[in-house]
């Protein structure tokens, strides 16, 4: 079955870029496009759609605060923020509102695939330039970042890759309740209150 993909950008000659770069791939099916929220969230009543490629710039409201929307009305719906900017605030706060990715608009077919798969597995994708952009030189290293231990790490990495702890604690052969004391261990250390802030820090940081 085709992956359904959804365009939301404001920008006609970017829309068609998408496509002409989407129509290279295979097991892509372009259902819709939309040039604001509103029309974005009517489509999304009446239509069931994947991924959706959320520019966050949109004449009525800004794409941050319509992915958190979508992901309250329609959770299943996976989002990919697609930007020019590149700055490490717009990416976090995509993340934090629930996105699976983020893909600067000159990405390549080739890196709109491997993010279009990365999402639908259920992981995160950033592709290198923005990982390493998102490493805050300042503090990578520094003490004012808390001591996070290597098994901390392997619980981190697959909370940022949707695993449950029952999941978790069957990857790394621990009990249920020895991973739900490593996360809260976690959400301690970075003095966060939730999973999303948790892998917005993690992310920030590189902390996997």
């Amino acid at each position: 079955m085709a992956i359904r993909i959804f365009i939301v950008d404001d920008h006609p000659m970017v829309v068609a870029g998408l496509k002409a770069l989407l129509g290279k791939l295979n097991n892509i099916n372009i259902i819709g496009a939309a040039k604001s929220a509103i029309d974005a969230i009517a489509f999304l009543k009446k239509n069931d759609i994947d991924i959706m490629l959320l520019d966050i710039n949109l004449p009525d409201i800004n794409g941050i605060d319509l992915c958190k929307k979508v992901k309250k009305e329609f959770p299943s719906v996976k989002i990919l923020g697609i930007s020019t900017f590149s700055e490490r605030s717009y990416i976090s706060r995509m993340i934090e509102n629930g996105a699976s990715g983020y893909l600067i608009k000159s990405a390549s077919a080739e890196e709109i695939a491997q993010a279009i798969q990365t999402v639908l597995n259920g992981k995160l994708y950033l592709s290198l330039s923005m990982e390493q952009m998102m490493k805050p030189p300042a503090l990578c290293g520094n003490s004012i970042l808390p001591a996070i231990t290597k098994r901390e790490r392997e619980v981190l990495q697959l909370i940022s890759e949707g695993f449950t702890n029952n999941q978790i604690a069957e990857q790394l052969f621990i009990s249920p309740l020895t991973v739900d004391s490593h996360r809260k261990n976690l959400l301690t250390k970075l003095n966060v209150n939730n999973t999303a802030s948790l892998i917005r820090l993690a992310v920030e940081y590189q902390l996997f």
